[in-house]
């Protein structure tokens, strides 16, 4: 009889190897029509983001009054909330290549007009307010259905990885985008950041073209009408899991303090100099959270990690609530954008692998909607109790009722925090 051999010895890691572990995964790359679309759609953010900062830049110079400012958030806001639903229920109906480029030809052209005319200096309020509402209209689109498209180009195994790349160039153009409309506004006109997104948006437009077809899969003979809108609501409710992957994050948005940076900025941290830095903190660490992500894709609770993360956005948002230096206050928000973008990926992974193909898309459109609603949930809520309890009372218990109520709820639906990736259908 041939004697077994004994295992081979286990070799220790190297500290290089490890450091590679915790780098962000760049294995979605390798596949060419992801590649393509993560390319495209962090190029074109930049220019979007630059025209996110011409806009309101633009409205004030024409009104002089704040009020018409914030009402781009009425012009962006509705668009967002009824596209974004219907979208996701058309992206479940027709081929998600084909519908994307079409989303994509809005956006591009309500970028064209803003564009003509700051070109025509035509300086109507009305027409930048109707450009707006069409910009919002395609990107709300667009949104659910590259995200219902990202399964369908990865390995299950790596959506985490591809969702992780996707928040991270998302990430790197809020930062780059508004510091480059600034550059740009103070040496030129608005014409020159419109035609800065429309030049860039051209590589999305491309990148859209360039994948393959992805037709519906099962029986798709319905209209994506009111019905399929309900339909995929009707199983979001019925499906605890996904369910509650919505709730905490609404919870979580709404410990969101940047609605009080204007205040504090002056009255605790010194001046106009600091709202800049807070209002760049937790993009600043959602950008390095991405970069050292190559973690996530080994975690499997995620239900439990998801929890966890908010608990620590919520924990860091206290904290920079109660700091007195402004480099404490920034570098407790950017643990917090960490922890936010970690928490995205867990949330849009869980969505994308848990719930079937056909529904993807209209889950993407609530995912969107929440995503874009949260945040200013958060506002109102700060707001609102700054003006009973004070803005730095406002900040610290937005925190820590965040961190109570994601923990209290998540202990009311067990299967949320057993759930693992082994779990998913």
């Amino acid at each position: 009889m041939t004697a077994l051999k004994p295992p081979a010895p286990e070799v220790p890691r190297t500290r290089a190897a490890r450091f590679r572990g915790l780098w962000i995964d760049t294995a979605p790359l390798s596949h060419p029509p992801y590649r393509r679309l993560w390319l495209g759609q962090g190029v074109s953010f930049i220019g979007f983001q630059v025209t996110a900062v011409a806009v309101p830049v633009q409205v004030y110079g024409l009104t002089g009054s704040s009020f018409w400012v914030g009402s781009l958030g009425i012009a962006t806001l509705v668009p967002l909330i009824v596209f974004g639903l219907w979208g996701g229920a058309v992206a479940d109906h027709m081929d998600r290549r084909r519908l994307l480029l079409l989303a994509s030809c809005i956006t591009w052209a309500a970028t064209i007009l803003l564009l003509v005319q700051a070109l025509f200096r035509l300086d109507n309020l009305w027409v930048i307010m109707a450009a707006v509402a069409v910009q919002s209209t395609g990107f709300a689109i667009t949104s659910p259905t590259r995200g219902a498209i990202i399964p369908r180009l990865v390995d299950p195994g790596l959506v985490p990885a591809a969702n992780t790349l996707n928040f991270t160039v998302g990430q790197v153009g809020t930062l780059a985008g508004p510091l480059l409309a600034g550059l740009l506004l103070a040496r030129y006109d608005y014409a020159v950041a419109y035609g800065l997104d429309a030049a860039l948006f051209t590589v999305g437009l491309y990148a859209a073209f360039r994948l393959p077809a992805i037709p519906p899969r099962g029986d798709r003979t319905g209209t994506p009408g009111l019905r399929s809108v309900l339909e995929g609501l009707r199983y979001l409710r019925t499906t605890p899991v996904l369910l509650m992957s919505f709730v905490v994050d609404i919870i979580a948005m709404a410990a969101m303090p940047r609605a009080l940076f204007p205040e504090l900025s002056q009255t605790k941290f010194g001046g106009h100099g600091a709202v800049g830095a807070l209002f760049a903190a937790i993009g600043l660490g959602a950008v390095i959270g991405g970069l050292c992500s190559g973690w996530i894709g080994r975690i499997r609770r995620q239900g439990v990690a998801l929890v966890a993360c908010i608990v620590v956005w919520g924990l860091a948002v206290a904290a920079a609530g109660l700091a007195h230096a402004l480099w404490l206050a920034v570098a407790l928000l950017a643990v917090g954008g960490a922890a936010d973008l970690v928490s995205a990926v867990f949330r849009q992974s869980m969505l994308q692998t848990y719930a079937p193909d056909e529904m993807r898309g209209r889950l993407q459109g609530v995912f969107m909607v929440v995503v874009a609603g949260g945040p200013r949930l958060g506002d109102l809520r700060a707001g609102a109790t700054a003006a009973v309890i004070g803005a730095s009372a406002s900040w610290v218990a937005g925190g820590i009722a965040c961190v109570v109520l994601v923990v209290m709820v998540s202990l009311c639906v067990p299967s949320f925090l057993r759930y693992a990736v082994s779990a998913s259908k």
